[in-house]
């Protein structure tokens, strides 16, 4: 009997996610969509059906909100093989304010980072022995100021966006210090996507390229654990990422924001 393998891509109805979620979905995995809006994912549902795939299962859901986090956790049932964090927002238009989430927690921090980092905390028991976490980071990091971690002075969106970034990679280290097979990339550089877009820079790379340096990582036997990746290759991230107090930091920010947010 073969067995299907069951994975999780947030931020699955557009861009990078999308095309993860067509080539899996039509490879023969089951993959549960995220997203947020209900048009689009079934949109993704519909071509992986026509194409012969499991069917998939819709998951809709906020990332800018801890509770609709916990919400998207809460439905999620079974085993899972791989967890593809993938959703996230771009630095936005040059010159625009500094935003917050539901939760009162600096946007980007919130959806590229924290959002992540709550749900596979929260999934782990649901991973697979042989399971795998994928997080989708960038080439693009700035090491974060824990004096002033929600930027609360002199906030940049560019800055934002690459500490946010710097975050996910950090938990990544964590996640494979605990024992868990999970690695983050840079798929691609400034990739024909939305977020691309919306930040005023104009694509150099395709989703197909992101696709497939992402698709090593979901798929690739014998892959080495807690690495940084930049596309194919695998390479080195902001020092940051690297100090074990930084880190320890960082993990006891996430989950004081985390109590306060769910108090």
């Amino acid at each position: 009997m073969e067995v299907v393998q069951t994975i999780l891509i947030t931020g699955a109805t557009d861009g990078l996610g999308r095309e993860l979620a067509l080539r899996l979905g039509t490879a023969g995995a089951r993959i549960l969509i995220h997203g947020r809006s209900a048009e689009r994912a079934e949109r993704v549902q519909a071509a992986i059906l026509a194409a012969g795939g499991p069917e998939p299962e819709i998951l809709l859901a906020d990332l800018a909100g801890l509770r609709e986090v916990d919400k998207l956790a809460g439905g999620i049932n079974g085993e899972l093989d791989v967890i593809v964090n993938n959703a996230g927002i771009g630095a936005g238009p040059r010159g625009g304010p500094r935003e917050v989430s539901a939760d009162g927690i600096e946007l980007r921090f919130a959806v590229n980072y924290l959002a992540g980092y709550r749900l596979t905390r929260l999934l782990l028991s649901q991973l697979a022995p042989s399971g795998r976490i994928v997080n989708v980071a960038s080439a693009g990091q700035e090491p974060i100021d824990f004096d002033d971690p929600m930027m609360e002075r002199g906030w940049d969106g560019f800055s934002a966006y690459q500490r946010s970034k710097l975050a996910q990679i950090m938990f990544t280290i964590d996640l494979a210090s605990d024992g868990v097979l999970a690695n983050s990339l840079h798929p691609a550089t400034f990739m024909a996507t939305t977020m691309v877009t919306e930040s005023g820079v104009s694509p150099i790379s395709t989703v197909a390229e992101g696709a497939d340096a992402t698709m090593r990582l979901i798929t690739a036997p014998d892959l080495p654990t807690g690495r940084y990746f930049n596309g194919l290759r695998e390479s080195r991230a902001n020092e940051q990422a690297y100090d074990a107090d930084a880190r320890a930091r960082l993990r006891s920010l996430s989950d004081e924001l985390i109590a306060t947010a769910l108090r």
